[in-house]
């Protein structure tokens, strides 16, 4: 991991806004830049394609920030180490947004990424599993994630389905490797958007069913998060962020491939032909349904309603963990003050 630069430790309450739009400037002195370390949720993938054509453009830079992307060793670390005051700014999800602030945390997701679920039902196209119906005896591989198995609950309920008659398997991050071994028929917590065209460049010929048309209430599924104090203190800095970042998921909808290359500069490893398709499939979810939404918005009833079924499923206990959880003052646009 490299070394990053901390901003200083802020201790202010969020204070509601009151009225008219904020004048935080979103451009900046590169001279004075502010530094900002931001930590991904995982390995850097497609769904982080805004972040590094933002780097790569300047768009950081330009509005007077220095950031540094930081990768976790465990996907559970990043809002762990923000609410420590370790990084400024992660991305992460919006039930462990959820599950964090029910702990205590207090964070804010000032954006979203990605504006629906990814995590789906898939299978081999072998197997025959088009419906939740389908999932009658069959084993159903997971990442041992709680509310992953609250999912799995829900849409077998709805679809009239005992619990008992499937078996459910912790695989961990084995998703692909579970559904081509055989060792399951199907997983919970694979992407439509990853691990879904991994299986149809294999050949695999993958069905995919989405949450949150089988029971599930949709929800976003990446988001970008800071501590409330950083908001308080800091909100220039914040809009700044954001705006940057939303100019950078532009770019990739205008050039994908350029995006791409950025990518996989900055992450050699990385499958540009698995990248590219997964970039082209995301780019939808990347932005509003609602045109005269900026990049980043958050539904305030989405986020009230996936709360709820939260709370219903007993993965959180404290209503009030729902409460302003997610802000979009910091949006184009947005804000009020």
């Amino acid at each position: 991991m490299k070394r990053m630069l901390l901003i200083a430790a802020l201790v202010l309450p969020l204070i509601a806004g009151g009225c008219g739009e904020k004048q935080e400037s979103v451009t900046g002195s590169a001279s004075s830049a502010q530094q900002l370390r931001l930590m991904l949720d995982w390995f850097p993938n497609a769904d982080h394609a805004g972040i590094y054509q933002a780097l790569a453009d300047g768009d950081f830079a330009k509005a007077g920030l220095n950031v540094s992307v930081q990768v976790p060793s465990d996907p559970a670390a990043p809002l762990e180490l923000l609410a420590a005051g370790k990084v400024d700014a992660a991305i992460s999800y919006e039930p462990e947004v959820l599950l964090a602030r029910n702990q205590g945390q207090t964070l804010v997701s000032v954006a979203a990424i990605v504006q629906k679920p990814l995590t789906s039902i898939v299978s081999i196209g072998s197997k025959h599993i088009t419906n939740p119906a389908q999932l009658r005896g069959k084993r159903v591989g997971d990442a041992g994630i709680s509310y992953q198995h609250a999912y799995l609950t829900t849409i077998l309920a709805q679809a009239g389905v005992p619990t008992s008659s499937v078996k459910e398997l912790n695989v961990g991050a084995n998703l692909v490797p579970a559904m081509l071994s055989g060792k399951v028929d199907a997983t919970l917590g694979a992407f439509w958007n990853y691990e879904a065209i991994q299986l149809a460049m294999l050949k695999k010929h993958p069905n995919v069913i989405h949450m949150e048309q089988v029971g599930v209430p949709a929800y976003d599924e990446l988001v970008v998060v800071v501590r409330k104090t950083t908001i308080v203190n800091h909100p220039d800095v914040v809009r700044r962020f954001v705006q940057a970042l939303g100019r950078g998921y532009e770019a990739v909808r205008r050039n994908p491939q350029a995006a791409v290359a950025s990518l996989v500069h900055a992450s050699p490893g990385l499958d540009p032909k698995l990248q590219l398709a997964s970039v082209r499939a995301t780019i939808p979810a990347f932005f509003p349904t609602n045109p005269a939404n900026p990049w980043g918005w958050q539904d305030p009833s989405q986020w009230a309603a996936y709360g709820q079924w939260m709370l219903r499923q007993h993965l959180i206990s404290i209503p009030n963990a729902v409460v302003d959880a997610s802000t979009n003052e910091l949006l184009a646009g947005q804000g009020l003050s």
